[in-house]
């Protein structure tokens, strides 16, 4: 049995405003959450994992496949009316939100569509729940904002004005992010870098706290 509910994401409607983007609920089989959760990789940093590096149960596995197919790249592809072959596709794994992560961004210039699986239980917090903006400098002015509830995917694509984020969440924050980069080595480099920067700035901001 597949781990993605394709019918779902395919049905799910694409908002325009202010940016392209969608919100899929159950995404992911509901009756397949609790052995995701169970497999999910044993993480204890607030860092984003190249799934290579890291250990993981059976269904987990099977996730990462179906997310990594050709088959749910056409999906997405149509669904944004984006062509996304010979795009370089990147998973990452995160379970840890820190105070410095859901700063306002567009995303680096380099990505084409950046797709979100999140994984908790629940999620009664206020904070860690992304909203798509319509303002780079005003968090309280969104038109949507998705809790990061296990089974829910949030994918969008990448603009000038694809501004989001979210207040403030300290705490277990599951998620795999998946992003397809536009085919360039400068593009692929540039992406890298920046995501080496970003990671630097915040280690270093954890050592002098």
């Amino acid at each position: 049995m597949s781990v993605l509910n394709i019918a779902a994401f395919d049905n799910a409607p694409l908002e325009r405003d202010p940016f392209n983007f969608l919100v899929v609920k159950d995404a992911i089989r509901p009756e397949t959450i609790e052995n995701l959760n169970r497999d999910y990789p044993q993480i204890d940093k607030p860092a984003n994992y190249d799934p290579a590096d890291l250990e993981y149960g059976p269904s987990f596995r099977q996730l990462l496949e179906e997310l990594d197919s050709p088959e749910f790249e056409r999906h997405v592809a149509r669904k944004f009316g984006v062509d996304l072959s010979g795009s370089i596709k990147t998973i990452t794994v995160r379970k840890y939100s820190e105070s410095s992560d859901g700063n306002i961004h567009t995303d680096h210039w380099s990505k084409i569509v950046t797709l979100l699986v999140y994984f908790n239980p629940e999620w009664p917090q206020e904070g860690g729940r992304l909203r798509m903006l319509r303002s780079p400098k005003d968090i309280e002015d969104y038109q949507a904002e998705v809790a990061p509830v296990g089974g829910t995917v949030l994918a969008f694509q990448r603009s000038g004005n694809s501004y989001h984020g979210y207040k403030r969440f300290d705490g277990e924050r599951r998620m795999v992010q998946m992003s397809w980069v536009k085919p360039s080595r400068l593009a692929w480099y540039s992406q890298q870098a920046a995501r080496f920067l970003t990671h630097s700035v915040k280690r270093i901001g954890r050592l002098l706290s």
